[in-house]
């Protein structure tokens, strides 16, 4: 008999592997023009080259503090979007905010404008004249298969407060730190606006079946020890307990995002979340068919499947109340689109 048969069997003990959380990596902004004509610059981080979602997070846009006078400020005419909620959040300013379903809200700090798309919806924002200085994020959030072709709806929440450690936080998505908003969500997620003064530093309870991201709004700001400046977003992934927030010399201002990972692979092209080509097709000819617009050749377009049950416009354009012309969609790559990889 070996020595390794010898041994008492109550001193084997089969442990599990312990699951070690990655260093938290940098994701850089890109400056995007949104809107039309009167186009106003944001710094687009997500989705990137490195990653497509964080969570079920698909976009994050950032943009100001712009003074209006000179920029125009938000004039983002009706678009369409599909298969994805849209999550307004601002520091400053004030936008006014209509959409097909009959909705007519106003954006403003500390409160959350949450647009569920569902099989369609259109809808437009426009900076009031009350705004003199505008500053915020516009967020997406892909919606699993299984609930994306919801009836749209639209919802407006006011943000919790919070305070753990030196930071005040905002929780305006989700269960975070004892606070909790009722926003509809179809996956698990959270999101919170947290400030640490100069100097100051808190350890965040945070969930390890949740990915993470932290866009810096005002910084530098240390994650778990790496240091990211303003615009740029940090990936925290999976597998954490707590994620360390350290202010330098200046007060710092974050955006905390995360969920759990969508298991799905998901095709994004302009303002529609689907699952295939030929899904994205349909959705654009159906927009430009209620919009009006015409193709560079001066063609109608034409779509390849069905309208939404029922037969009632996709978009519902003619439900918006907004003066002024919709923004007529881009046209396609001459590629056919491939779903994105987490």
């Amino acid at each position: 008999m070996s020595n390794l048969e010898k041994q008492p069997a109550e001193t084997w003990v089969e442990c599990d592997a312990v699951a070690v959380p990655t260093a938290p990596e940098i994701h850089e902004a890109r400056e995007v023009p949104l809107g039309g004509p009167r186009a106003m610059t944001v710094h687009r981080t997500l989705p990137s080259k490195q990653r497509t979602m964080i969570g079920a997070w698909c976009f994050v846009d950032h943009y100001g503090p712009a003074d209006v006078s000179v920029t125009g400020g938000m004039v983002v005419p009706p678009h369409p979007h599909t298969g994805l909620q849209t999550v307004s959040w601002l520091f400053e300013g004030e936008i006014e905010h209509r959409d097909s379903v009959g909705s007519h809200a106003f954006v403003r700090p500390g409160d959350l404008n949450l647009m569920t798309a569902g099989h369609g919806i259109s809808h437009s924002e426009m900076s009031t004249d009350a705004t003199t200085v505008l500053h915020g994020a516009q967020l997406w959030v892909a919606l699993p298969s299984a609930s994306r072709q919801v009836d749209p709806f639209f919802e407006s929440h006011t943000s919790v407060r919070a305070r753990i450690d030196d930071a005040e936080l905002a929780v305006f998505v989700g269960d975070f730190a004892g606070a909790s908003v009722g926003a509809t969500t179809f996956t698990p997620l959270v999101a919170a606006e947290i400030r640490l003064p100069a100097g100051g530093s808190a350890e965040l309870p945070v969930r390890p079946d949740f990915e993470y991201g932290v866009l810096v709004d005002a910084g530098p700001v240390g994650v778990d020890g790496l240091w990211a400046e303003r615009t740029q977003l940090v990936y925290a992934g999976l597998d954490r307990t707590s994620l360390r927030l350290d202010a330098g010399d200046l007060p710092v201002r974050v955006l905390l995002i995360g969920g759990t990972p969508l298991d799905e692979q998901i095709l994004m092209w302009w303002n529609f979340v689907g699952r295939s080509h030929e899904e994205i097709v349909d959705y654009r000819a159906e927009w430009q068919r209620e919009s009006g617009a015409a193709e560079p050749d001066g063609a109608p377009p034409t779509a390849t499947g069905e309208v939404v049950p029922g037969g009632a416009p996709r978009f519902g354009l003619s439900d918006h109340h907004y003066e002024g012309d919709p923004l007529p969609a881009p046209v396609l790559p001459n590629v056919r689109l491939q779903p994105r990889r987490r």
